[in-house]
């Protein structure tokens, strides 16, 4: 990414770990093709429209599974993976109209009659990561589920192979990485300001029509005609970092059919964009203080040095081998792309110990691998997605003015990381071509059967205390939380017996773990 706004895991396929065998929910099955409902207008709320019956066009189509042309599992025999292409409406408040056409991939159970339980579809966060490149890398981790469910992924609207947005180009990415992301005068305060503008009127350019039709809410309705053309009753889901958000709007906006869902690296869903980043900046300041003591040094000291040396890239960028200069920002993305696995802890250490010698090598290839620029200088485009859907979704625009006013509290929170993410509130969506729908996403889900939640003690990008509040906002009886007393970002492969019993059991056998149980 150009610039990464809010840190999330792109990659959080790596979120998950399945393991284990059991009894199925008997969740399958032809219901709900005739109806579901809409909103009234694109612009409004995540609130429970009246029911619009959708075209048999829709909710009768067939897809034309064949084999996938670039996703490929080493480990998975050829053919294993199967894609095709879903339409959908682009306007979900005009079912009859225009259409688009999402891609998925599957691999298909290994079971049949009563033994298979139906498709189990997963997101894995971003927004703007792809499902249709990640399961299939990912496929021999859930090899279990497989026994008893269709693996299903996609391609969220406006994400790789479903009309992907690209809003500018390689060269223009390379070009704003010289760019001040904490401004420290005027002229670097309009140039921030300015690339954001920019980057929205390229993003306007490149999604046309779909720039006002990508948000959350719209693919939250696609997961639930998914549902319908695969022909099963529930909708059985497995969300991770963002896809937890998605998860919770589905449940509000169809809490009928939700059969069995876990979410894994809870969004705190009472935040709002101002809130979701003061809670990263505590949630990786955190994982950084335990990084820090693991290594044996004082974690306010550690701090203070990193964030001098932040300070000191900030006026003089480092060398590194290939050329390219480490800026402050680089650097930055460089230190958090290692907090969010604790087996990645020991590559923060070289690289930080090159840094502070006056070589950004290592810390610039971290940050590589997290902005998906390969060796050639080209650059994937999940930040582009990420960015259209997030500033459709929020409704938040903060000023200059406000954000100057909040950066104190941010670098109070946070000595390394709040002065980026308090900057970043302003500069995120700053001159978006289309309004936010919300300030924060309505999950309330009442009558919806219950709902497992795995919340992290130490997960840095989406911090323990999210998963509470989303239990919470789910309702009595819904929202059922699991928590984990560990490192990293997700639980699910933590390696943990405790973790992965529990939710194999709920999602292999059905069985609700006690409300507050606690791993360690």
């Amino acid at each position: 990414m150009a610039r990464f706004g809010r840190w999330t895991a792109l990659g959080a396929a790596a979120a998950l770990l399945a393991t284990g065998c059991g009894g199925g929910p008997g969740g399958s099955g032809d219901g709900g093709r005739s109806t579901a409902d809409v909103h009234a207008s694109t612009g409004s709320t995540a609130t429970t429209g009246a029911a619009v019956a959708l075209p048999a066009s829709l909710t009768g189509q067939k897809l034309d599974w064949g084999r996938c042309k670039d996703t490929a599992d080493a480990t998975a025999p050829d053919g294993d993976w199967q894609c095709a292409t879903l339409k959908t409406p682009l306007d979900w408040s005009r079912p009859g109209g225009d259409t688009i056409g999402l891609a998925l991939v599957r691999a298909t159970s290994r079971a049949s009659g009563s033994d298979r339980f139906g498709s189990l579809l997963f997101n894995f966060g971003g927004p703007g990561g792809s499902g249709v490149s990640t399961l299939p890398a990912y496929g021999s981790a859930f090899s279990s589920l497989r026994e008893h469910y269709d693996l299903v992924s996609w391609d969220p609207r406006s994400v790789g192979a479903s009309e992907g947005v690209r809003c500018r180009s390689d060269k223009d990415i390379q070009a704003a990485e010289s760019l001040d992301y904490t401004p420290d005068t005027p002229a670097e305060e309009q140039a921030f300001f300015q690339d954001a503008t920019d980057f929205g009127k390229g993003c306007a350019k490149a999604a046309g029509k779909l720039m006002a039709h990508a948000s959350t809410t719209d693919t939250a309705r696609d997961m639930d005609l998914m549902r319908q053309v695969l022909g099963d009753r529930k909708m059985h889901y497995f969300g991770i970092s963002y896809g937890t958000e998605l998860g919770g709007v589905y449940a509000h906006l169809f809490p009928k059919h939700v059969g069995r869902l876990v979410l894994d690296a809870v969004v705190d869903p009472s935040a709002d964009a101002v809130g979701h980043a003061q809670n990263q900046a505590r949630g990786f300041q955190r994982a950084l203080d335990d990084y820090l003591e693991s290594t044996g040094e004082d974690p306010k000291k550690g701090s203070q040095e990193i964030a001098d040396l932040l300070g000191r890239l900030d006026a003089e960028p480092l060398p590194t081998s290939g050329g390219r200069k480490l800026t402050q920002t680089l650097a930055l993305t460089g230190i958090v792309v290692p907090l969010y696995s604790e087996r990645s802890w020991p590559r923060l250490t070289s690289a930080l110990a090159a840094a502070k010698d006056g070589d950004g090598t290592g810390l610039l290839a971290l940050a590589d691998g997290y902005n998906d620029r390969d060796s050639s200088g080209h650059y994937g485009t999940s930040a582009h997605a990420q960015r259209v859907i997030s500033c459709l979704d929020d409704r938040q625009r903060p000023t200059a003015e406000a954000t100057r006013k909040r950066l104190a509290e941010f670098e109070r929170i946070s000595p390394v990381f709040g002065e980026f993410l308090g900057w970043d509130t302003a500069g995120w969506c700053h001159d978006w071509p289309v309004a936010g729908q919300y300030d924060t996403p309505e999950v309330s889900a009442a009558g919806a059967a219950p709902i497992l939640l795995v919340g992290n003690t130490g997960d840095p990008a989406t911090p323990y205390e999210g998963a509470r509040e989303m239990a919470d906002e789910l309702g009595k009886g819904v929202g059922v939380l699991l928590t984990w007393k560990g490192e990293g970002h997700g639980a699910y492969t933590s390696g943990s017996a405790c973790v992965g019993s529990t939710v194999d059991a709920y999602l292999l056998k059905g069985t609700v773990p006690k409300d507050g149980k606690v791993c360690s």
